[in-house]
């Protein structure tokens, strides 16, 4: 067995943007309602998927005041290829509704939980997305490949905190979404393709 090297935040950030130059969110969205909603249709899914999705439900439904209104069981055929697609057009129907009363958009974690379907790790998206506002959102590409790492192990909540302690605030974005990347397309939860893993002291690669 290779002799493991330790782990350096700086490497690894240098590790991980060699990895993933050009590294984005990869949800389509005009605004940010239209975020919103593709966040909180993302879980159990694929990003290319909702992409596909969104087009045909935002063409027909441009506006949250659009959505209000509509037919449950028409955006419930539009989200078909989702999954859970009852859940989810009950959720994006009634977060549309609760805009409309508001009267205005969401702006904090605690106004985007408010909503319907958009749980801690969706705000946090939607906060360092839109807003730019330094988070750290823990999806299972994050919650896994944190623990492959020996960055973070726990809860989502418990992650989400030890990486926030662990990096600078400034990189808490770059984090994010390039453990997202290393995730999805490299560190998966089955079948890791280590072979195309740059990270030089990565504890899975000796396991």
């Amino acid at each position: 067995m290779k002799e493991q090297s330790k782990l350096s935040l700086n490497q690894l950030i240098s590790d991980l943007d060699k990895m993933f130059p050009n590294a984005r969110c990869e949800l389509d969205y005009n605004n940010l309602f239209e975020l919103i909603i593709a966040v909180s249709l993302s879980s159990q899914t694929t990003d290319k998927r909702v992409n596909e999705v969104t087009k045909v439900l935002f063409s027909k439904y441009p506006t949250y005041n659009d959505l209000a209104k509509a037919n449950i069981y028409e955006v419930e055929e539009i989200l078909k290829p989702l999954g859970m697609n009852k859940v989810k057009a009950k959720n994006i129907i009634e977060l549309s509704k609760k805009l409309i009363i508001k009267n205005k958009m969401p702006e904090t974690l605690e106004e985007l939980m408010e909503l319907d379907g958009v749980g801690r790790k969706c705000a946090n998206v939607i906060l360092s997305e839109y807003y730019k506002i330094p988070s750290i959102a823990v999806d299972t590409h994050v919650l896994r490949t944190s623990n492959r790492l020996g960055l973070a192990s726990g809860s989502v909540l418990e992650v989400e905190k030890k990486l926030m302690k662990k990096f600078d605030k400034k990189d808490w974005y770059f984090i994010h979404i390039h453990l997202v990347f290393l995730g999805r397309y490299v560190c998966k939860a089955k079948n890791k393709e280590c072979a195309k893993c740059l990270i030089n002291g990565c504890p899975s690669r000796f396991i």
